[in-house]
């Protein structure tokens, strides 16, 4: 089991999560930045901006991702470590897009696809995230907390919030973010992983699942194929397939991570 757990880790998951490492910092936006640590990319680092027309505008919050050695055909846990009063601190949250409902997760999701959801479950209300990890502060104290976010510092990153993530009219805003170029290297604990430059951005279903998807079978995408239809509701399938090319408007972001947290809400209450 061990053997099977360590060429998971360092061979098909790592494939994939430096596919996806490079196609975050190939298309950047301004409601989000996020990258794997440089000793262990199994552990990512991601500020978000609170979405916009609520109590969390303005504010910036970190978080980690943590995903497991069998990604992405398991699904990943997140933790808020900005104060924030929608999300307990350093908890692991119960959502269902998470480690708590792995029954619920497709391996055609990603990184981005978590950004995007738990971006749109911060202005629901806590029942529509029922689980651990879900608080309810007074509006007035969110407001508060999503000012002070700004200038929060991750121990780990050594950086404010607002370094990481500038407001889209800062002239810092490429230069904060850090960010992983096609021909990096990032040192593991046992050997150099080499992102490459052939990376697709539209992740489908398991191949043992949907035999004509575009995943191989050790999770890394190929481009050989045309996408497979995935039978969910159109909204679930617009964050991973993401085209380089293009980047919507700000607010189409925060749409789509709203649009993501009510679908994903309304499967968690089937389920219970």
């Amino acid at each position: 089991m061990a053997t099977t757990s360590s060429a998971n880790r360092n061979n098909s998951a790592v494939k994939r999560i430096m596919q996806e490492a490079r196609e975050l910092a190939n298309d950047p936006s301004t409601d989000y930045t996020a990258a794997p640590l440089e000793d262990d990319i199994f552990e990512w680092h991601c500020t978000i901006r609170g979405p916009a027309g609520t109590e969390f505008e303005g504010g910036l919050y970190h978080l980690r991702i943590l995903l497991p050695a069998e990604y992405p055909f398991r699904p990943p846990s997140l933790m808020v470590l900005t104060p924030n009063g929608r999300f307990e601190l350093n908890t692991k949250i119960c959502i269902s897009f998470t480690n708590y409902h792995e029954e619920l997760w497709q391996p055609a999701w990603g990184v981005r696809t978590a950004i995007l959801g738990i971006q749109g479950f911060f202005p629901l209300r806590g029942q529509a995230a029922v689980g651990v990890g879900s608080i309810e502060y007074p509006s007035a104290e969110r407001k508060r907390l999503a000012t002070l976010s700004r200038k929060w510092t991750c121990p780990h990153c050594q950086q404010s919030n607002l370094e990481l993530l500038p407001d889209p009219s800062s002239p810092n805003t490429s230069a904060t973010s850090p960010e992983i170029q096609s021909d990096s290297v990032l040192e593991l604990p046992t050997a150099a992983v080499t992102v490459t430059s052939d990376a697709a951005p539209s992740p489908p279903f398991h191949p043992e699942a949907n035999p004509g998807s575009n995943v191989s079978d050790d999770g890394v995408l190929r481009t050989d194929s045309a996408p497979a239809p995935i039978p969910v509701p159109p909204a679930m399938i617009i964050a991973p397939q993401t085209i380089s090319n293009f980047r919507p408007p700000v607010f189409l972001d925060a749409l789509i991570g709203i649009i993501l947290a009510l679908v994903f809400a309304l499967l968690f209450k089937r389920i219970f």
